[in-house]
């Protein structure tokens, strides 16, 4: 009976049907509602006038798109989910409300371990000449021949979310779609990296993370568990002076060099093998920031690097990049003092000179970033014909690391059908079936080799082929002796920088040092520090306030004190040449005067930098002429730390009013504290010497008092700041 009862009111619910007993009969109740007329039956009458929310709402008309589901189902309604009555419940049988809240609960895919935060673009690779004499790769037989690239630049530790000014080693990662298939070059902004075996490289990140138990720091290494890891790993020594450098806080991505870090092989036609360390210099120049700068660009624009990089291309100020080569023999690498299959080590460019051949540039931005610089997946095992690996440790983990990552992150053996990661050239293999297959062999035959005369099959005089290198040896888990200098070339790098360089570095290990809480791991890396330079252990020892200055740690190989500086490895000695795709932010008040003011633009634009004017509210000024100016930013919004050089230009008013703003101040101190060359106008110069007395005497500014007076700003500018004052 209870089975019947119950096999009774799941088929009456099943087929809506009113369940109606002997012992109460229900009596039709009216149901209140707003514009619909529901009887008690549940249903609504559809209503004869048009929703009162419709002229609310965006409706296709004329050639307006109409709006689908997925299933290209129109939609007639995208406002509101299907209910009974205006108030009642939301029904289950609204398709599009479920096919919607479906697809936005499943946006999101695992975000990079390493490189989560990313910005890329389009553009092209350009080969200057033909290096068929050293390759047979496709994409460098002809000169003036242009190959379709993607570029992803990256911080390596922070989330997705982080800063683009954290102190961190950038990605450059490099998609070139040849005719031969996609060749990646996955690289850095460094020549160098932290450990020389893969095996090691969970263990560096782990450690370099926020710490596991709370969870922070974010994008920063400057807690105990990065540092008590370097100093128990003494091969991240040279790394470590490079991270602490300027070159882990790069003024734009557009101004850092590009790496491949591990030696590959050239093959030519014949055979012949060369080795090649990889190289991206850019034609923009070198250029950073100082460590104060960084930290209040990050407060002031988190995303100020990916802003950089997209408002440029925007504007038509491509960035190039020359591709340059450093080429070798096994005799040289023989001789040569360090090990060439050491990613902890480089080849300085004054022993082997870097052979330009050809040149990258981004000129397109993409149209939808998850799609394109979220999907990218790039594979260090990713090589063409007459690219070939060779034995680095670090290089062979990442072969095997980075292709596995992408499965976890994008889903499916078949990520090469995302538009971004397919090959631009036909593609022809038996490869079938998984998670969103796109594409499968057409026909009966689907394995080589088969009977049937169809499909692709290989070609031993077109295809891949590896070096024959000839090895041999017994298993063990050792390196080589070669590996064992950890100090030499640090030292060399750190003596190759400027004064002001070296002062950049010793107060970044202050700092780093200073957040680690243990006084035993801070006096590690002093000990380290004392084989790479004795003052700037001393100095940091000092920073530190350590009680008492450690012992140098015990090294495998003593250092080099004859390795020669390699001018190569400075920025400040790689500079730009001149001004161009830099900007200027002006600092204007009502009353400005117009004249002057056009003079400077014009003398910027002719530099090819750009213009952005500050002002004391975002509506801008009127001019001295009564006209209105727009402004770019307030003067709050504006700090002078994202521009590359100021100007000032008050009215005698607009002095006076600008005076008691502490924005305006701050923005004037930390140009002055960050060495910018400062042009202003007559009315300025009491308002520079209420902020700093006698800063008007310094090299950095120049007065607008003369015709020429922008153009000598702008030849000052190109120098980027006054070091020597």
């Amino acid at each position: 009976m209870i089975f019947h009862i119950r096999l009774f009111f799941i088929i009456a619910v099943l087929f809506a049907l009113p369940i109606v007993t002997h012992a109460q009969t229900p009596q039709p109740k009216a149901v209140e509602t707003k514009g619909l007329d529901v009887p008690a039956t549940g249903k609504a009458k559809s209503p004869n006038v048009a929703d009162k929310n419709s002229q609310r709402e965006q409706q296709a008309g004329g050639e307006s798109t109409v709006m689908t589901t997925q299933q290209g189902i129109p939609v007639g309604n995208h406002q509101n989910s299907l209910k009974l009555g205006t108030e009642g419940p939301t029904l289950l049988e609204d398709f599009q409300l479920r096919e919607k809240i479906f697809h936005f609960d499943h946006e999101r895919i695992p975000e990079r371990v390493v490189h989560a935060r990313g910005s890329g673009a389009h553009g092209y690779y350009e080969n200057y000449k033909s290096l068929a004499d050293i390759t047979k790769a496709d994409i460098f037989q002809r000169a003036g021949e242009k190959t379709p690239a993607f570029v992803r630049f990256s911080t390596v530790a922070g989330s997705a979310g982080s800063p683009d000014l954290a102190r961190d080693v950038r990605g450059f990662a490099v998609k070139l779609y040849t005719q031969q298939g996609n060749w990646d070059i996955v690289g850095n902004n460094i020549p160098v990296f932290f450990i020389q075996d893969a095996i090691k490289f969970p263990d560096l990140i782990h450690a370099a993370k926020p710490e596991p138990d709370s969870g922070f720091p974010q994008a920063q290494t400057a807690h105990d568990n990065f540092w008590d890891f370097v100093s128990l790993t003494p091969e991240s020594m040279h790394m470590i002076m490079w991270a602490m450098s300027d070159r882990t806080i790069p003024r734009s991505l557009r101004f850092m060099e590009g790496f491949g870090v591990h030696t590959f092989r050239l093959v030519n036609t014949e055979g012949k093998s060369t080795f090649v360390k990889f190289h991206w210099k850019p034609k923009q120049g070198l250029q950073s920031v100082t460590w104060s700068e960084a930290v209040k660009i990050n407060g002031a624009d988190p995303d100020y690097h990916r802003r950089d990089l997209w408002t440029s291309i925007k504007a038509g100020n491509y960035p190039e990049w020359e591709l340059g080569l450093q080429l070798f023999d096994e005799k040289f690498a023989e001789k040569f003092g360090f090990d060439i299959l050491d990613a902890t080590k480089l080849i300085p460019e004054e022993l082997v000179p870097i052979r330009i051949v050809g040149r990258l540039v981004l000129n397109r931005t993409v149209d939808n970033f998850f799609a394109e610089t979220e999907q990218v997946a790039f594979c260090t095992q990713n090589i063409v014909p007459g690219v070939d690996f060779t034995n680095d440790p670090l290089l062979q983990g990442r072969n095997f690391s980075y292709l596995d990552t992408q499965l976890k992150r994008l889903g499916s053996p078949n990520f090469t059908n995302i538009p971004i990661n397919a090959p631009r050239c036909p593609i022809h293999n038996f490869q079938q079936d998984g998670h969103m297959a796109i594409t499968n062999p057409k026909g009966r035959v689907n394995y080589e080799p088969n009977s049937w005369g169809g499909g692709p099959s290989e070609s031993p005089a077109k295809g891949f082929q590896s070096h024959p290198a000839h090895e041999e040896g017994s298993k063990q888990r050792t390196r080589s002796e070669k590996f064992a200098d950890h100090y030499s070339q640090a030292r060399q790098f750190f003596i190759s920088q400027t004064p002001v360089e070296q002062e950049h570095i010793s107060s970044a290990l202050v700092f780093e040092l200073s957040k680690v809480q243990r006084v035993d791991i801070r006096a590690s890396i002093v000990s380290h520090l004392m084989n790479i330079d004795g003052s700037l252990a001393k100095t940091v020892a000092a920073g530190l306030r350590l009680l008492e200055m450690p012992s140098p740690a015990k090294a495998l190989k003593a250092t080099r004190m004859d390795i020669e500086p390699s001018p190569a490895l400075s920025i400040i000695k790689n500079g730009p040449k001149n001004f161009a795709g830099r900007t200027v932010g002006i600092l204007i008040t009502d009353g400005v005067d117009v004249q002057k003011l056009n003079q400077l633009v014009d003398a910027i634009k002719v530099e090819k930098a750009s213009v952005k004017l500050i002002a004391p509210q975002v509506g801008g000024v009127k001019g001295n002429d009564g006209k209105l100016i727009t402004a770019d930013e307030k003067i709050g919004g504006g700090p002078s730390v994202l521009y590359d050089a100021v100007a000032l230009l008050p009215s005698e008013d607009g002095a006076v009013l600008i005076a008691a703003d502490p924005a305006a101040r701050d923005f004037i101190a930390d140009a002055l504290a960050h060495r910018k060359f400062i042009a202003y106008g007559e009315f300025a110069k009491e308002l520079l010497e209420k902020v700093n007395p006698n800063s008007t005497n310094r090299p950095q500014l120049i007065l607008l008092d003369q015709s020429n007076s922008a153009q000598i700003f702008i030849a000052k500018c190109r120098s980027l700041r006054n070091w020597t004052d």
